[in-house]
């Protein structure tokens, strides 16, 4: 006989399959919940997303897809904030169940740029950066990673911009480095660029400290973000090559279509994500 248990989990799994949001149908159940800290990974937002959008309204988002972790941008958060400032939105955060675990992405063109980044993050309570700095510039960020014991990501931007285009591109830069010093994979931009995200995730892991979970519309640069299920990433396969390298940071959603009207495609990417990770592990279970 089939249990109430069973049939929510079943449902979840297949709404996500058709396109349609598990969260809503399950959102305060506690099997959901049990079942999304079954990964080492975790589900978070990546601040752009919001970009258009003040705090409270970002964080009723969060609230209505129930995503938990918080890459801050500093439109929500101005590097400038006063301790007080830093404290109130941390407040704000905790009463929305919102974490925030990173700051970031942060362009560094100057030596100055990434001190003020460094300082921002030690001030914010943060032990990692997303950034973008030049390259002659590692061997100083190397430096900084030693004094502050703050991870280093930096972002890959794909075909658009010819600093760090792809996963290989930043590997290759900092495999020398601070082991603290690694990747933000942006999966999108890696699959424009005309890489395969799922080989560089397994190829570069031990150096991926942050995912911008996407799809995108083709593997060329004319591709644009969509709705996670919609893209020409295998999104299902993603998820298993997570689990084989055993990632354990954040997964967070990167959702540049309808930027000022995003709700409808985040909550479909969310309960997408969701759906499969709950699918393939019930499918491991009956294996």
């Amino acid at each position: 006989m089939t249990t109430r248990r069973s049939f929510l989990k079943n449902a979840g799994g297949c709404m996500a399959l058709s396109g349609m949001s598990p969260v809503l149908a399950t959102a305060n159940t506690p099997e959901t919940h049990v079942s999304a800290n079954e990964d080492l990974f975790k589900l978070g937002m990546a601040g752009y997303s919001f970009v258009n959008f003040n705090l409270d309204q970002s964080l009723e988002m969060m609230r209505k897809t129930s995503v938990h972790y918080l890459c801050i941008k500093d439109f929500h958060l101005p590097y400038a904030s006063t301790a007080e400032q830093i404290t109130a939105f941390h407040e704000k955060l905790k009463q929305s169940g919102v974490t925030g675990y990173a700051v970031g992405p942060i362009y560094m063109k100057t030596q100055q740029e990434i001190d003020n980044g460094f300082d921002y993050a030690r001030r914010v309570g943060v032990n990692m950066i997303i950034g973008i700095p030049n390259p002659e510039d590692l061997p100083y960020i190397d430096k900084k990673v030693k004094e502050f014991n703050i991870r280093y990501a930096i972002h890959n931007h794909g075909p658009d911009i010819k600093l760090f285009p792809s996963a290989t591109s930043v590997y290759s830069a900092v495999k020398e480095l601070d082991p603290r010093i690694g990747l933000c994979f942006d999966m999108g931009h890696d699959k424009r660029y005309g890489d395969d995200p799922i080989a560089d995730l397994e190829k570069y892991a031990k150096r991926i400290f942050d995912i911008h979970l996407k799809n995108v519309t083709a593997a060329t640069k004319e591709g644009t973000t969509c709705e996670l299920g919609r893209g020409v990433i295998d999104i299902p396969a993603f998820v298993t090559m997570l689990r084989k390298v055993k990632y354990d940071g954040c997964c967070s959603l990167e959702y540049e279509k309808d930027m000022k009207d995003p709700l409808a495609g985040i909550a479909e990417s969310v309960g997408y994500f969701k759906g499969i990770c709950d699918a393939s592990k019930q499918g491991k279970r009956k294996a």
